[in-house]
């Protein structure tokens, strides 16, 4: 969901927030079912246009509201983009998320103790996925290029949370370039008005 606030604010669009607890002990609401069937988030509406999925919605975004542009025109630049984001889905979030994050953050804020074995489990393949961003960065501003793109607001509400756990400081030993990003993407507004 996140994602999708900071593609809204990144091109400085105007929107209601409408939050549901998706969690909740007496199940996904009926009414957020009609919006989202599978009952996750985020489900968007836009003048009578409804989309779930955050691919399709900030896709859309992107296309149907003037400002910065999210996905680069060069073919290159875009296909690194989209690479990073796949990266981000089938393999950074699982792992920094849920198997580190999770574990280590919001267990102790729970009062349950973490999962030590998943967390170790999870170690080489964080390794792998923080290596791959650091080497696929080229050496501007952000992630690719020299503007935000779908790269970095994927990439931005993971690093939000990983770097949380003290894992993170040991994890990001020797990634300089990725050290770099964050500590300046951390800081835009769009972070900012978004946070949790």
């Amino acid at each position: 969901m996140r994602i999708v606030r900071l593609a809204l604010e990144e091109k400085q669009v105007k929107y209601d927030l409408v939050e549901v607890d998706v969690f909740a002990e007496t199940g996904v609401p009926k009414e957020h079912l009609t919006r989202h069937p599978f009952g996750r988030i985020p489900a968007s509406e836009h003048n009578g246009f409804h989309l779930y999925e955050t691919g399709a919605i900030v896709r859309y975004i992107d296309d149907a509201f003037p400002g910065c542009k999210l996905q680069p025109t060069d073919p290159k630049a875009r296909a690194q983009v989209n690479q990073i984001v796949g990266i981000l889905d089938a393999y950074a979030y699982q792992t920094l998320i849920w198997d580190i994050y999770v574990e280590r953050v919001v267990a102790t804020r729970d009062g349950r103790l973490a999962n030590e074995q998943k967390i170790a489990a999870a170690l080489p393949r964080a390794t792998v996925c923080l290596s791959e961003l650091n080497r696929l960065m080229d050496d501007q501003e952000f992630l690719i290029g020299g503007g935000v793109t779908f790269a970095d607001l994927y990439a931005a509400p993971i690093f939000a949370c990983f770097m949380q756990t003290p894992e993170a400081a040991s994890l990001m030993e020797g990634f300089e370039k990725l050290i770099y990003w964050w500590q300046r993407f951390a800081i835009r507004d769009s972070m900012f008005r978004t946070q949790p």
